[in-house]
């Protein structure tokens, strides 16, 4: 894990910059200055046009996920691969730009109530869809040439630079809220022009129409892996989306504010298990691709160990301070601790998981993690429409936290069922029974006693917990690839150390 181990790293500095500018602008800065209503309308618009973005890539992306290693090829241009995929998504967007137009009249109605202030700015998920679609295809076409990083800096820190400038050019009212939204909602552009000049400057994006050259007895291959694929991400991806889609309809846009900025605290903590997962997925591809069924399961029980590592510690560090970090926010993000919670079970679970999706994809299953996404999916919206109208975004919370738990046991046995590879060690079961005491602990001992302020509580908590569970993991070496990791780092320093002297 040489290599994805340092792309990992760099990917996740990166992205815990990425992170800083994004709790500076959705943490700090958008409650400052926006109201939670106009905070949803935000949210709602960029989370529609995702899911636009993953309409209309009609399964070129994920062909270029997984069968990439089988065409790349530098002196036959790849054959044409990324240009005949640009083709695709092309007709996607003509397609689902059209549907999206002609059936305004009955979407505008699914928000006429609620959330209203949505249908001024409609028209707008189509370009924001279109910057994200193409910065997916770059993006996945790069990580097959293990060019990680330009993506990760370009999604990350541009992006939120930009929301950062017009953030300081709205609270000095240079711009008005319309203005904002509108050039934020162009921003999106900023990152996928950049790649397309990075891909034209390293000589990887050709518009000639002769180089795609896909053998034939490849196409229906791509064409069958594209169609499973198509339907069983967008299945997915609608669990992502159907929460905020349906807060919006059923609850209005201020509660949609409130659940999107939790979704981007959940988010932050799975920051470095997504670098991992997002430079190890390469390289499943090439383990099937040589049949090496023995380096699956390695890189599966390690990034699944990573991943519950990094998970759990993230989590409890929030978890532990709950109250006194809510307490600093406006009163009704007080539902939030319970969303937060229930989120964060099924993203556990999930990261546990590591990498099911990634494995399923990219083997002779493939068609088989359908029937979970499409159980997903109907778990998620079901329990939606039972719990939203009476508990709230709490109610949206458990569902999909729930929903998750199931799904990522159901693709664990299958993937063992199918390919006798699983995610577990000894280790990762005494870090999961580690993170159960101390959070016991935490909730009949220290939330119980009375601080003489938040900074103190806090202080103790935070160094007790760190402690406690920093201290078991590298005496009793519980995660031994980041004990590993940290020893080489260690040697390093001590030898950069040395040398100077």
């Amino acid at each position: 894990m040489g290599f994805i181990q340092k792309d990992a790293l760099l990917a996740t500095i990166i992205t815990y910059i990425g992170i800083v500018l994004g709790y500076l602008n959705r943490g700090v800065l958008f409650l400052i200055l926006f109201t939670s209503q106009q905070i949803g309308l935000i949210s709602l618009i960029t989370t529609i046009g995702l899911l636009f973005a993953q309409l209309t890539n009609l399964g070129s992306i994920y062909i270029t996920w997984r069968f990439f290693p089988f065409f790349r090829n530098a002196e036959r241009k790849h054959y044409g691969f990324l240009l005949m995929n640009c083709l695709i998504i092309l007709v996607g967007i003509s397609i689902f730009s059209s549907i999206y137009v002609i059936f305004k009249p009955e979407i505008a109605q699914f928000y006429s109530k609620k959330s209203v202030e949505f249908l001024d700015y409609y028209f707008w998920i189509i370009p924001v869809g279109i910057a994200n679609v193409f910065f997916m295809i770059f993006d996945y076409y790069l990580r097959g040439l293990h060019k990680n990083i330009v993506s990760v800096f370009l999604q990350e820190i541009v992006l939120r630079c930009v929301t950062l400038t017009l953030l300081c050019l709205f609270a000095f009212k240079l711009i008005s809220f319309d203005q904002f939204l509108v050039y934020n909602l162009l921003g999106y552009f900023v990152p996928t022009l950049i790649l397309l000049i990075y891909l034209i400057r390293i000589g990887e994006f050709n518009l000639s129409f002769r180089s795609i050259t896909i053998p034939k007895r490849f196409r229906k291959i791509l064409l069958n892996f594209s169609l499973f694929s198509y339907i069983n991400t967008l299945t997915t991806l609608m669990v992502i989306s159907l929460d905020t889609i349906m807060i919006a309809s059923y609850l209005g846009l201020t509660a949609t504010g409130v659940y999107t900025n939790i979704i981007y605290l959940t988010s932050a903590i799975q920051v470095p298990y997504r670098s991992v997962v997002r430079v190890s997925s390469p390289l499943i591809a090439k383990y099937w691709k040589e049949r090496n069924i023995s380096e699956i399961q390695k890189l599966y029980q390690k990034v699944s160990s990573l991943g519950i590592l990094i998970g759990t510690f993230s989590f409890s560090i929030i978890w532990i301070n709950r109250t006194e970090l809510f307490s600093f926010l406006p009163p009704e993000y007080q539902a939030g601790i319970l969303v937060f919670l229930f989120l964060m079970i099924g993203r556990m679970v999930d990261m546990v998981g590591g990498l099911n999706g990634t494995i399923f994809s990219t083997s002779r299953k493939y068609r088989y993690d359908l029937l979970f996404s499409i159980l997903l999916s109907f778990t998620v919206f079901g329990l939606n429409y039972l719990l939203i109208p009476t508990y709230g975004i709490v109610g949206a919370a458990v569902s999909t936290g729930f929903a998750y738990v199931i799904y990522n046991i159901g693709r664990i046995w299958y993937i063992y069922y199918s390919f006798q590879i699983h995610p577990f060690t000894k280790q990762l079961w005494y870090l999961l029974i580690l993170f159960t005491g101390l959070i016991l602990i935490n909730e009949l001992v220290f939330m119980q006693l009375d601080w003489p302020n938040k900074l103190i509580s806090i202080s103790v908590k935070t160094i007790f917990f760190m402690l406690g569970f920093i201290l078991p993991v590298f005496i009793f070496r519980l995660e031994p690839e980041s004990i590993a990791y940290a020893q080489k780092w260690k040697r390093r320093l001590l030898k950069k150390r040395s040398s100077v002297k």
